[in-house]
């Protein structure tokens, strides 16, 4: 009677891949890492208490959950802090969805619409006193570091109580885009020197000649609207080395609807006429 306990509550490994739907490969690298352990390690034999938790691991890594997350999950000391970090991992799967849906219709979108006629100025942007926040970051970080520098800069200049004299805007050295890693400069224009407050400090921005263009609307897909800048210039204007501008006419210190973001982008150039 106990031996026929054992053999119908223990399992060996292949048995348990069938029932689990683990492939052994994977088995054994569960148990390498220590995220699933057999119950017998010797002969590699699992119990069928085994088989809910593993199932629970195999929905996990459906969802592109770290072994690591996981092993967090499976450990978890109670109930809410295992649901907390579920949560985590499924507000990033979101966010991965959010951006996928936006890289697909960016893709659609090109492949069946023309690219629209764009409208590229020239002008002198005059040197202007500033406040402003630069550093040395990643490309992928630029989007959330600029969201972050751009609330400095306005909690900065209201303690203050200065009052931007223009729109704020952003400074990009070349190696930001060459190699995802560079100097930005994010600034709003203001009379008067700015007091240095945290990471703010005061700042004149240089005189420069630009081809500008407006790109509409959130910032996913502004690198067309880079291109065509890129494309203009070298077809019709002297580019001069220096690193670009960005001026956020409207921008979400104005409004959280993206769509009705405008920003000015500026190219250096030398004007001949």
């Amino acid at each position: 009677m106990h031996t026929w306990s054992y053999m119908s509550s223990s399992l060996a490994i292949g048995d348990f891949s069938r029932a689990t739907h683990l492939t052994v490969k994977t088995l054994r690298h569960y148990h390498e890492t220590g995220l699933l352990e057999p119950s017998q390690t010797g002969y590699r034999r699992y119990t069928t208490e085994q088989i809910p938790v593993a199932q629970i691991i195999k929905r996990f890594r459906d969802l592109d959950m770290p072994l690591n997350e996981i092993r967090a999950v499976l450990s978890a000391p109670d109930v809410r802090a295992r649901n907390d970090l579920i949560a985590a991992h499924l507000n990033r799967l979101e966010n991965d969805l959010a951006r996928t849906q936006t890289a697909v219709a960016s893709l659609r979108n090109l492949l069946e619409h023309p690219p629209p006629e764009v409208d590229i100025s020239r002008r002198r942007a005059e040197q202007v006193p500033a406040a402003a926040i630069s550093e040395v970051v990643n490309v992928k970080d630029a989007l959330s570091w600029y969201l972050g520098a751009l609330g400095e800069l306005h909690a900065a200049l209201s303690a203050q109580r200065m009052i931007p004299t223009g729109p704020a805007g952003g400074i990009f050295s070349n190696t930001l885009f060459s190699h995802a890693h560079g100097e930005a400069t994010v600034l709003l224009p203001c009379d008067g020197g700015v007091l240095i407050f945290g990471r703010v400090a005061p700042r004149v921005v240089p005189a420069v000649e630009l081809a500008t263009l407006v790109h509409k609307g959130s910032h996913a897909n502004i690198d067309l609207a880079y291109g065509a800048l890129a494309t203009y210039v070298t077809r019709h204007a002297l580019a001069v080395e220096g690193p670009l501008r960005e001026y956020y006419l409207v921008g979400p210190h104005d409004t959280s609807d993206a769509s009705a973001w405008r920003t000015e982008i500026g190219w250096p150039i030398f004007q001949t006429g």
